[in-house]
């Protein structure tokens, strides 16, 4: 993913400043602990001084140095995880609080930058930070099916509408679990307010807490950044292009809002196909039926969608009109 020189400095500052805070945090969780148990510190003195001793030893030629080094190090390690045990710390305790501990906060594994890094250029380049907010309440957890009607049902398939929303969250959760394992893309349809983007929202927050990088934009956004790149072209437009094509999740959310054209199709076309060939995954959310997307982004678009996506259909009334009519009564009650 490109960047300004500008943009990685202040990334490596960012990670810098983690790693120091991380380091802080264990400085004082270890002088508490040896304000609180003495020995402990004792123990960590003579495990240092023991590796200089007997290295001194093996250098002079001391063939038993190694095998009393070890002995002593089982004795003290014994002790040590003695009082932790007796005073109920886990060992870990002494380690710093990562962030990521894939890369213990420094960014990179190895040479390769970690998925935490990937993650965090996407969050800088496309300001992706705020959709973070969102999702600390768009979640599975806040999930609930109450919006949905349990009497109501589709004559297609004989449904009720609830009953139509758990298979869709349990198709979504299929979907998080073999991510890495299966390559799979969601297409999410129905009225307004039916609770499409919620869902394509709670996905988002399994794949980011699980170190997957995701972009997230409304169809508006996306097609925007598209023209720039198609006829703006420079070296950051190009780069801007392949985080879009190379990201493990892109979201493109309420297709159908932006005003649709030849542009709008060719381009909607291309992100579609580069990604299905290069098996990264898509959530495509939006309010129109198959006749309409067909008859908007022609039958190519509608081919492609239809042999890689699982289609998803949500039914029910406007789920954000009936939490404002739950909102007003509340307050017309107190």
């Amino acid at each position: 993913m490109s960047l300004s020189n500008s943009q990685y400095d202040e990334l490596l500052r960012r990670y810098d400043a983690r790693q120091l805070y991380n380091q802080h945090i264990q400085l004082d969780r270890r002088n508490r602990l040896y304000r609180a148990y003495p020995r402990l510190k004792e123990l960590e003195e003579l495990t240092a001084s023991a590796s200089v001793r007997q290295a001194k030893k093996l250098l002079e030629g001391d063939d038993q140095a190694l095998s009393q080094l070890r002995q002593e190090l089982d004795s003290y390690r014994m002790q040590r995880k003695a009082i932790l045990a007796e005073a109920d710390i886990d060992e870990h305790y002494f380690e710093p609080p990562y962030a990521c501990p894939d890369c213990r906060d420094t960014g990179y594994i190895g040479a390769k930058r970690c998925h935490c890094f990937k993650q965090a250029v996407i969050d800088l380049v496309y300001t992706q930070s705020n959709i973070k907010a969102i999702l600390n309440k768009e979640n599975f957890k806040c999930y609930s099916f109450d919006y949905y009607s349990s009497t109501e049902k589709n004559p297609a398939t004989g449904l009720t509408h609830r009953e139509t929303a758990q298979i869709a969250v349990k198709d979504s959760l299929v979907f998080i679990k073999n991510f890495d394992i299966e390559f799979g893309n969601l297409f999410l349809y129905g009225d307004t307010g039916t609770g499409k983007t919620f869902l394509s929202n709670c996905i988002a927050k399994e794949l980011l807490d699980s170190g997957h990088s995701v972009i997230y934009f409304t169809a508006f956004q996306l097609f925007d950044i598209l023209e720039k790149n198609k006829f703006h072209k420079d070296t950051a437009a190009a780069a801007s292009l392949q985080n879009i094509f190379d990201c493990d999740l892109l979201i493109i959310d309420d297709l159908g809002t932006e005003v649709p054209n030849t542009f709008t199709v060719s381009q909607l076309f291309l992100c579609i196909n580069e990604r299905i060939l290069r098996k990264n995954s898509t959530i495509i959310s939006t309010n129109l039926n198959i006749d309409q997307l067909s008859a908007i982004y022609s039958e190519r678009i509608l081919s492609r969608i239809m042999s890689s996506y699982q289609m998803i259909k949500l039914f029910g009334d406007d789920i954000r009109l009936q939490k404002k009519k739950l909102h007003l009564s509340g307050y017309k009650s107190t």
